[in-house]
This record gives C-alpha cells, structure tokens and sequence, in this order.
C-alpha cells in the first residue's frame, strides 16, 4: 500500500491549480447552444438515430473491462523518469501537469484526425465514429491518471475513470453539478452509489452500497448524456463540403474538454491525497 505524507502548506503552483479546479467545476458543458439545437432538429433527430446509445454503452463496457490495457505505461514511466507508476506521486504537480499536458495533446491529434476521415463518409461513417471516439475519451482519461500516479486496477478505479467521462457529457450544468458529485462520492467514498437520484437534485443518494445494477444504471444514463452531447456536437458534420471540418474540429474539441476533466480530476485527487486531512477540497 502506498504512504501517504501530510503536508500543510500548498505551494504557490499548486494553490493556483486548486483555483482553476474550483473555476473548471462552474463552468456550463460546452455544448452547442439550445438555439442551434431548435434551427436544426431534423438534423439533430437523424444524427441521434445514426448514433444508438446501444453502441456507445457497448463501447464503455468494453473500454472499461480492458481499462488496464488501454493504454501503454512505458512512455509515462520513461518521460516522467520512474521505474513505476506510482513513483509519481511523489513528483511535483507542475512535472505530473505536464506529462498530462502531453498525453492530452496527443489525444486531441488524434480525435481531429481522426473525426477528419470519417467527416468525409457523412452519414455513412458517423456511426462508427462515435464509439470510436469514446473509447479514446476513456483511453484519454486512463492515461492521464496515469501521469499522476493513479493505475487502474480496482473496480472504484475504473468507476473513478466513468465518472471523470460524465463530466464533459454533461449537456446542462444540472448534470455537470450531478457528474462532478459522483466523481467526488467515488473519490471519497466508493461504496456510495453512481444512480442519479430520481427527483433530479443533484446530491447522490447517500448511504447505498454500489452494485452491479446501479453501475449499469450509471453507465445507461452516461451513454444517453454522451450521444445527445456528441450530437449536439456533431449536428453540422452531415452538411456536404463540411462534414470533414466539422468532423475533426468536434472530435478535436470533445477531447480536449476530456483531458481536461481527467486533468482537473486527477489534480484535485492527488491534492486530496498529498494534502489528506487537511480539509483542503
């Protein structure tokens, strides 16, 4: 088990990133507004049809069962200069935000070329995009954990990861509010249950020990917010002569939002951990 050190003086560094995780947590979902949404609601309908929620929750099922594997370790263990993973919790944030930074960059490259190829099908390879691009979200944000020290290795890691994944999915601040409550309750207490409360406010349900049924209650919920947001997203890239833009820019921007959900995540873990008792989050 690894040692925790307590300390009792953020750094000037890290007092500034406690204060862009605090900003990141009220900012909306970056979502195309609700007046483009209403001109394009044919477009909208189509596009949700071409994108069945049965194929993105097949697709977090099985990026979340081989979360372990998503991603290779060697090139975070040789760029940050440790021999493993969990050596880099004792690291300085400002290096671990920076190997973050460059996972996160890469993904974002790859999501815009990749949303580039398939903007140029249309309709026809829109469909195969979006599980794509969902497993990358989830590779993503596996990988960035590993810049901080955290490995997936445990079912609450892994719940850690869906959890960090709700937040740019969010398509009101309701569900972001919702989103970033579930992360905290994982973070905290894992046991506590991912089910969204059924009057709609956004404290979790306390109390409930987390099974079976109600992570696949999470994840059904998860894959709804994330086709209606990645359609939203994604409702010009069916318009001839600019699908291929629209296709990479949207890709492009999903991810970024991703990195930096499972960057601001991370941080505010590893604050937790670094700074554990100290009431700081």
């Amino acid at each position: 088990m690894q040692s925790k050190k307590r300390h009792t003086n953020l750094t000037e560094y890290e007092a500034e990133q406690l204060s862009a995780i605090q900003e990141w947590k009220t900012e909306e979902p970056s979502v195309i507004s609700k007046s483009l949404g209403t001109v394009f609601t044919p477009v909208s309908w189509l596009t949700q049809k071409l994108i069945p929620e049965k194929a993105i929750r097949a697709a977090i099922y099985a990026a979340m069962k081989t979360a372990d594997k998503l991603s290779d370790r060697g090139d975070i263990k040789k760029a940050g200069n440790v021999s493993q993973i969990q050596e880099l919790l004792n690291k300085e944030l400002q290096v671990l935000d920076k190997l973050a930074g460059n996972v996160h960059h890469w993904a974002i490259g790859l999501a815009t070329t990749s949303g580039i190829a398939t903007g140029f099908g249309g309709a026809l390879t829109l469909a195969a995009d979006i599980p794509a691009t969902v497993t990358l979200a989830l590779r993503t944000i596996h990988k960035i954990g590993l810049c901080y020290g955290y490995e997936s290795k445990t079912d609450e890691d892994k719940l850690f990861i869906l959890a960090v994944l709700a937040i740019p999915s969010a398509n009101s601040i309701g569900d972001k509010m919702i989103a970033l409550n579930t992360l905290r309750a994982v973070r905290t207490n894992p046991e506590r249950s991912l089910k969204p409360p059924p009057d709609g406010d956004a404290e979790l349900i306390p109390d409930k020990p987390l099974t079976k049924k109600d992570t696949d209650i999470g994840i059904d919920h998860l894959a709804k917010a994330i086709g209606l947001n990645l359609t939203k997203r994604k409702i010009l890239q069916l318009i001839p002569a600019v699908g291929a833009i629209v296709g990479g820019s949207v890709n492009g921007w999903y991810l970024k939002d991703v990195g930096w959900s499972a960057r601001r995540a991370y941080q505010e873990k590893w604050l937790g951990d670094k700074y554990a008792g100290n009431n700081l989050l």
